[in-house]
């Protein structure tokens, strides 16, 4: 920019990311409401936030809250603020950047003053003093929050698209939950891919952690691909349990998968059978009567991200018990309860409810805060095992086109980006699963797709050579 100046930024090894909410009116009031902390990040974007920060004394928090109303004050501002800090490991901290608005966490602040900042707000607005001075203002307890996202961890955290089957809020003390889901709502791509944000207070962080981690396993969502499991895993992992997360820490995280798909898919054969059985006009007494003795019966169930099908058999009686086999484990369990959306079984005298919901031949299942999406192939058509899949590119969500990389008969390699997607404010390259050459293409620049949408399709380097080996004999 023809400028010589050299500018040098300090390091700051295992820095954590801790901002002060600020308030002022109109009348030269200027107050912070003490601080939150922001650390577990990925990709500088914030997961978990808490309030007050683990790092944080009383004696810092003074110098910090002190600093950010200095910074309000310079600039004559009026209403909320959020000025971030870098919280370095000897205790120093540095200015980042001052947001003119409530943020997102804001909830973890309101749970440990007693305070409605939305009502601040809108008082301030209004030209009304600030409800309270500095030295009234109280922190009471410790309050943690998690962002619930439309997201993949599996993938990349690729945003999802889908129609909530079935929203079940957890309840208990010190649960706070902010969102507008329903049944029946379509999560689009027209959105950042947030849906809710739940928060638990606390007397303690201790306590305040414990009654997140129960509310989260509660928390229902079914239909959509969400971070909720991965979430479980952040607060049960000991380095946050004992408040030492740095902004760094996430990243070097490893995602691990949902529970064994095995285990569920037989308690998925269940879900099918049982409502297929009940689905009649009979009474519920009669649903597994049969004049045939030992009548078993068969299902094949895949998990939706491709994985193997497997072959599970089901013999149930009169009174509910079911009996599951799938390769060499067998599983026995009562039915106890079945209704839309709630079944309840007892296995080794142990109670449990698992939540559903059906979608024609999709189940999505969920149980101790993982979500599976299962299909039925039971009655499917056996599908060919020449990777059609790899041939075909399909939109990974609903979205625009923003990008087509190539034309009708170029040759590609695979790996290669050839459509770009635009979702949910990011940017998806679409690549090609094999070697091949572009046999047709379905879309245009500026189109919007659903999701699943063939957009293209590919032609194999071994199905080329075929073709040509073919008309060339043909020509002889």
């Amino acid at each position: 920019f023809g400028s010589d100046e050299l500018i040098l930024e300090k390091a700051i090894d295992n820095a954590r990311h801790v901002e002060i909410q600020v308030f002022a009116d109109q009348h030269g009031n200027v107050i912070h409401l003490g601080e939150r902390d922001c650390s577990v990040q990925r990709r500088h974007q914030k997961v978990i936030e808490e309030a007050p920060s683990p790092a944080v004394d009383n004696q810092l928090r003074e110098a910090m809250g002190a600093a950010a109303v200095q910074a309000a004050s310079a600039c004559d501002y009026r209403g909320a603020g959020t000025v971030e800090f870098l919280l370095g490991a000897d205790g120093q901290f540095y200015f980042l950047e001052m947001n003119t608005r409530l943020q997102v966490e804001h909830p973890v602040t309101e749970l440990i003053t007693g305070q409605d900042l939305v009502a601040w707000q809108l008082h301030v607005a209004a030209g009304e003093p600030l409800p309270l001075r500095q030295q009234d203002v109280r922190l009471n307890g410790h309050a943690i929050e998690v962002r619930l996202y439309a997201e993949d961890p599996q993938q990349d955290f690729l945003p999802q698209t889908g129609t909530m089957r079935h929203w079940v809020s957890p309840q208990g003390p010190g649960i706070r939950l902010d969102h507008c889901l329903r049944d029946g709502l379509a999560i689009g791509s027209h959105y950042d891919p947030m849906l809710a944000k739940l928060i638990a207070w606390g007397a303690n962080r201790q306590q305040a952690l414990q009654r997140l981690r129960r509310a989260l396993e509660e928390l229902t969502v079914l239909g959509v691909t969400t971070n909720q499991h991965y979430l479980g895993q952040i607060l049960s992992h000991p380095v946050f349990a004992r408040g030492e997360a740095t902004t760094n820490w996430l990243q070097s995280q490893p995602i691990s998968a949902e529970s064994a798909p095995e285990t569920r898919l037989s308690l998925a054969a269940m879900v099918f059978h049982a409502r297929a059985a009940r689905s009649g006009d009979y009474p519920a007494s009669l649903s597994h009567w049969s004049n045939a003795l030992d009548q078993q019966h068969h299902y094949r169930l895949a998990a939706a991200d491709g994985e193997e099908p497997v072959d599970i058999s089901v013999r149930a009686d009169q009174s509910g018990v079911y009996i599951l086999r799938y390769a060499e484990q067998c599983t026995e369990c009562q039915l106890t309860s079945l209704s839309e959306h709630l079944l309840t079984y007892i296995e080794n005298g142990v109670s449990t409810e698992l939540r559903y919901a059906l979608d024609g031949d999709t189940l999505f299942l969920q149980a101790e805060g993982t979500q599976l999406r299962i299909n039925n192939l039971t009655y499917a058509t056996q599908q060919s095992q020449d990777a059609d899949g790899q041939r075909e590119i399909s939109a990974a969500m609903d979205g625009v086109i923003v990008d087509v990389l190539v034309s009708e008969g170029d040759s590609v390699s695979k790996g290669q980006t050839l459509i770009v997607l635009e979702a949910m404010k990011m940017e998806h390259p679409l690549k090609a699963g094999i070697d091949g050459t572009v046999s047709s293409i379905h879309i245009d620049n500026g189109q919007q797709v659903k999701s699943r949408q063939l957009l293209a399709t590919l032609r194999a380097n071994c199905e080329q050579t075929s073709a040509e080996s073919l008309a060339e004999a043909n020509s002889r």
